[in-house]
Formats: structure tokens, sequence, C-alpha cells
């Protein structure tokens, strides 16, 4: 089913945040105004895309997410996610093309970690080249490449942007982790 581009744009926002939202929220994260993004979360509703958890709150559910491209994670894909990739398929940071930062990733965990460590310039080139899209689709995560992919057309930058894009992939390796059985550590 095609979505016009309106109702596309509140299920991105939604799977951005990917938390339980008020209307006027989703509407300000949207930049539209509160009764048409009212009238689209309810017919998003009905179409079983976004359900509302709680009274008054709105979050994107699974057939949501599969409309967008994003497929549903099986306890053994989560687990495959969150494997130590080998040196050669690690991540590795850049300052820019021909100047490497000597700073690996090798899971989800530790990119989060290596985050913070790369200078802020790197981050910005690799989002704006895509190279964390296709690191975290070789990982097999198509959710986190989506949910960066949006993070790069929102146009964050700066520390607003290594901030949400560090948020987004801490909370997807706890929730892949909870997923895949795994114990999730509480120190970092």
């Amino acid at each position: 089913m095609s979505l016009s581009p309106i109702k596309q744009e509140i299920l991105e926002n939604m799977l951005l945040n990917e938390k339980p939202m008020k209307a006027i929220e989703i509407a300000s994260e949207s930049k539209k105004e509160f009764p048409p993004t009212m009238m689209h979360l309810l017919g998003l509703t009905k179409m079983g895309y976004v359900s509302s958890p709680e009274k008054g709150l709105y979050v994107i559910t699974q057939r949501g997410k599969g409309v967008l491209g994003v497929p549903e994670v099986s306890k053994e894909k989560a687990a495959a996610i969150l494997s130590y990739a080998a040196h050669e398929k690690a991540f590795n940071f850049y300052v820019t093309v021909g100047k490497p930062l000597s700073l690996h990733a090798h899971n989800l965990r530790d990119f989060a970690n290596k985050l913070d460590k790369a200078d802020l310039a790197s981050a910005e080139f690799h989002l704006q080249r895509g190279d964390f899209e296709a690191w975290f689709k070789m990982l097999g995560d198509e959710e986190l490449a989506k949910k960066t992919a949006l993070l790069k057309k929102k146009n964050y930058a700066g520390e607003e942007m290594r901030n949400q894009l560090r948020s987004m992939v801490e909370q997807r390796f706890l929730d892949l982790s909870k997923l895949a059985g795994q114990p999730v550590p509480t120190e970092q």
C-alpha cells in the first residue's frame, strides 16, 4: 500500500523517535499543524501502522515499520547483528578520505563508545557519506540503517547529531540484546 507523503513523514518521525509520543509532539517533529496530524494519526491507526498503548500516546507498530521497508527481526537475527565483527568488517573511522583515525568498532556497543572518541568532523563526514548506514546494513540491521538515513535527512549536525546517533545505537543495542535473550550490561 502506498502512503501519502505526509503519512510517510509522520511514520518516519515516529520510527526515528521510537517512543510513545503525544500527537502534538508528532506534529512538532513533522513540522505540521496539529489537526491534520491528528487526522493522519487516526488513519494510520486504522491501517494498523500506529497504535495507542496509552490514551493520548502513539507509537509505530511492526506493520508501520514494514511499510517503511524495515523488516521484523528474529531472535537469531538479533544475535547475529550483535555479534563481534572481524577486523576486516569493523567500522573504521576517518576524518576524511585517506585520513584514518585508528579507531575501529566491531559491534554496536563498541560503535557507540568509539563514536564519542572520534572527532566530530569524522562523525559528520561518515554520516553525510552514508558510511554508517552501509555498515549497519552490512551487520544486517536494516532498522538502524533506516533510522540513520532519517537522521541524515533531518540535517542534524555537530554534537546534537552525535548525541542523537549514539542514543539511537545504544537503544538499538539494548532492544536487540533483550530480543536475543542476551544479558544487558549496565556499565559502559
